[in-house]
C-alpha cells in the first residue's frame, strides 16, 4: 500500500545562517530542538539518505518542509532573497528525486508585499502548497496584510500548513518558566506551547472570516488538528458570539485537513474521525523528529476499519490534495 508522509522537515544553511544570526531576543530559541541528537545531519540530507530512511520506514513520497521556524524573523529584503533560495533547493531535491519527494514552499512572511508573489513562483516550479507559522513578529496570520496569500493559496489550489511555533517572549515568561532551560524549552515547544500556538492561529482564521471570503482555501493541521477537534463544544460558541454563521466544527470539516506528525496513536485517531470524516486525513511521521519503525506504522494502519479508509490516510487523500500523480 502506497505511503505519502507530508510532515518532513530539511534545512537550509543559509536559512540557518541567518537565523542564528539575528540579535537576541529575535532568535528563535526552538532552533536548539533541531541540533539534538542527530537531528541536523538528517535536516540537511536531501539525498540518499533522506532516501534509505524513507525506505525503512516503507514510505513512497515525502512532502518536505523547512524546519521550523521557517524563515523566521529576518528582515524583509533578506526573507525574499533566502525564500527564493530555499526553494530553489528543495525544487532541485524533487528533480533530483520525482518519485520520492515533493515540496512545501517557504515564504518571506516578514514581507508581507511579497509573500503572494514568491507562492505563485513556487507553485510554478510544482510546489504542492506552503509551510507558514501562526505570527510574524507582532503579526498574527489573520492580520489583512496577509489576505493577498489565501485569495492566491486558494485560487492556485495550493494548501497552507500551519506548523506550531515558539510563543511570545512574554507568553514564555508568565507560562512556560520556571524550570531548567531545556525543560522550560520543550514546555513552550513539543510538550505544549507550540500546539496552542498553531490552534489559535487556526482559531483566529475561522473568526477572522477567512474561509466565508475564500471557500475554496484548504488548511493542513498537524498533531491530529492541535487540539482544536477535541474541543469543538467551546470553539463553536466563540464563532456565534462572533457572528459567524457557521460553527467552528463546520469549517474544520470543509476548510482543513489534519495530519498526524507521528503521533501513532489510537485514540487519537478514533476521536478525530468523531469531529470529522476520513477524507480529511493525512499521513506523516515529521522527520526527523519523530522517528516510528515500519512495524510501528504497520500496527498503527491496522487500526483502521477497512483498505478503502487506511488507503485514503496513507496515500489518496494526499494525491487529491496536492495532485500527485
Amino acid at each position: 500500500m502506497p505511503l505519502i508522509a507530508i510532515e518532513e522537515h530539511w534545512n537550509s544553511p543559509a536559512v540557518i545562517a541567518a537565523l542564528r544570526a539575528l540579535p537576541e531576543g529575535q532568535r528563535d530559541e526552538s532552533l536548539a530542538l533541531s541540533e539534538l541528537g542527530d537531528n541536523l545531519a538528517h535536516l540537511n540530507d536531501l539525498g540518499e539518505g533522506r532516501i534509505a530512511v524513507m525506505d525503512a520506514q516503507g514510505v513512497d513520497v515525502q512532502v518536505i518542509s523547512l524546519a521550523p521556524p521557517g524563515v523566521g524573523e529576518v528582515a524583509p529584503a533578506d526573507a525574499v532573497v533566502l525564500s527564493r533560495e530555499a526553494n530553489d533547493l528543495a525544487a532541485e531535491a524533487v528533480a533530483k528525486y520525482p518519485a520520492r519527494l515533493r515540496a512545501f514552499a517557504a515564504l518571506p512572511m516578514t514581507n508581507p508585499a511579497a509573500v503572494a508573489g514568491e507562492l505563485e513562483r513556487a507553485a510554478g516550479l510544482g510546489f504542492v502548497g506552503t509551510m507558514v507559522y501562526g505570527r510574524t513578529g507582532e503579526t498574527p496570520l489573520d492580520d489583512p496584510c496577509y489576505d493577498d496569500l489565501f485569495a492566491t493559496a486558494a485560487a492556485l489550489g495550493q494548501p497552507i500548513f500551519i506548523h506550531p511555533q515558539l510563543p511570545p517572549r512574554a507568553v514564555r515568561d508568565a507560562a512556560y518558566s520556571g524550570f531548567d532551560e531545556m525543560t522550560n524549552l520543550a514546555l513552550a515547544t513539543f510538550g505544549w506551547g507550540w500546539h496552542l500556538e498553531a490552534a489559535l492561529a487556526a482559531l483566529r482564521l475561522i473568526v477572522r472570516g477567512t474561509f466565508d471570503r475564500h471557500p475554496d482555501l484548504q488548511i493542513i493541521l498537524g498533531h491530529w488538528g492541535e487540539l482544536l477537534p477535541f474541543w469543538s463544544d467551546r470553539t463553536n460558541s466563540l464563532t456565534r458570539v462572533a457572528g459567524l454563521e457557521r460553527r467552528a466544527e463546520d469549517y474544520l470539516r470543509t476548510n482543513f485537513h489534519i495530519t498526524c506528525s507521528g503521533m501513532l496513536n489510537p485514540v487519537l485517531l478514533r476521536h478525530t474521525l468523531e469531529v470529522t470524516t476520513i477524507d480529511r486525513l493525512l499521513f506523516s511521521v515529521d522527520t526527523p523528529f519523530q522517528r516510528p519503525t515500519a512495524a510501528d506504522i504497520t500496527q498503527f494502519l491496522a487500526q483502521f476499519p477497512d483498505d478503502e479508509d487506511r488507503q485514503k490516510f496513507t496515500a489518496d487523500n494526499a494525491r487529491k490534495l496536492f495532485r500527485i500523480g
